[in-house]
């Protein structure tokens, strides 16, 4: 494990704690010997041959009034090696008479120590934290794991042969300003690290969150229901907090080489259907969604157009939305008249009447399947269709 390097921050750090312990000035020097925190602020920057001397010797060098004569920058006192996994980094040197100083020399080495130890593992979760998500960022993306990303995994202690399904979480930013949605999301990302539940997770933007789930229970099953719940749980604690309005989607499961990527590109398709679909909802599931879904990447394209040409006729004329409205419940009550009618509170009569007049805008006999089916989709494909 690399030494962690001795900074300006931590070395005045260094000094203010240890200036607590003894009644002397505190000088703390880089492993090149020149001081980098002091109680005093006129000797920072100057080199220090005490600790020059403690470096390249590996040893406590004491400094009497005799020595520090024929020493630049030096005064009397104690000069202690800092060590991190056997190696110098530093020195910390005590101003006095090294006799007196001695008793308390240990301790204060030991204490800077500890703080050089604190800080380097802080900065080692840091980084493990940030090389994390930069791989979580990686595995949406890539369609195929390089050898190299397995190799980073491996190195994070991350099983890439877990399967894992993909969850998208989106912060209304609109509510709290970026700022606070970005501490909110950090916060939230905290709460869903928690080893015992083994989630990947990466902030995507300054809005979105997405969490790499375990997919099978301990069965070794897919339970969508078990992951539901699980969700349903996480959005009334947040609620509880109310704090902040957040969307969650669920994406597909999938196996095999891709299958994050393409878990996360449903997920992704599912909160953008049912934000537009169902806007009040706060969670959305791929499995609630699948048609709308896979058809969503064929906006903008031209089957689109050609798809939604017949309802774009019958919009033409249908201005307050009545008709639509009618072949909407026809499908949702599987084109049975009788359920058709009910829903509608209308007599069926009335209902063939609306579904004939919709054969003849759109120009698609209701009685044919494949005719049904365009009109099925181009329904789908209608970003007013709710």
């Amino acid at each position: 494990m690399s030494a962690y390097h001795l900074d300006a921050k931590l070395a005045q750090q260094i000094v203010a704690r240890t200036m607590q312990i003894i009644d002397s000035n505190v000088n703390v020097m880089d492993g090149r010997g020149r001081i980098i925190g002091s109680g005093d602020d006129q000797r920072l920057g100057e080199l220090h041959e005490g600790a020059l001397l403690a470096i390249s010797q590996e040893r406590i060098v004491d400094i009497d009034e005799g020595v520090a004569r024929h020493l630049h920058g030096v005064r009397p006192g104690i000069n202690l090696p800092l060590r991190i996994d056997g190696l110098i980094v530093g020195v910390i040197g005590l101003t006095g008479n090294p006799a007196q100083l001695r008793q308390y020399g240990e301790l204060v080495c030991m204490t800077a120590e500890m703080m050089l130890e604190q800080a380097r593992l802080l900065h080692m979760l840091a980084q493990d934290s940030r090389l994390r998500e930069e791989l979580v960022l990686n595995l949406i993306r890539v369609d195929e794991l390089s050898p190299a990303l397995m190799e980073w995994a491996q190195r994070l202690g991350i099983d890439l042969n877990r399967p894992r399904v993909a969850a998208v979480v989106e912060v209304d930013s609109g509510q709290l300003g970026v700022d606070s949605a970005m501490a909110e999301l950090q916060q939230l990302q905290t709460l869903l690290t928690t080893p015992e539940r083994d989630n990947l997770i990466a902030i995507v933007s300054l809005t979105e969150m997405v969490v790499l789930k375990p997919a099978l229970n301990s069965y070794d099953r897919w339970d969508a229901d078990g992951h539901r719940q699980r969700i349903d749980h996480l959005l009334s604690r947040m609620t509880e907090t109310g704090r902040l309005r957040v969307r969650i989607s669920l994406g597909n499961f999938f196996t095999g080489p891709g299958s994050i990527a393409r878990s996360y590109r449903t997920a992704r398709t599912t909160m953008t259907v049912g934000k537009q679909r169902m806007p009040e909802q706060r969670c959305y599931f791929y499995q609630d969604l699948i048609l709308p879904v896979l058809l969503d990447s064929l906006r903008g394209g031209w089957q689109a157009d050609e798809l939604v040409r017949p309802l774009a006729r019958l919009k033409a004329t249908d201005n307050n939305g009545l008709l639509r409205r009618t072949l909407a419940s026809w499908f949702h009550n599987n084109v049975q008249p009788t359920a058709t009618s009910k829903a509608l509170y209308i007599h069926r009569n009335t209902l063939e009447y609306r579904l004939n007049r919709i054969s003849e805008l759109t120009g698609l006999d209701l009685g044919n399947f494949d005719d049904r089916l365009l009109l099925y989709v181009a329904l789908q494909l209608d970003n007013d269709h709710g």
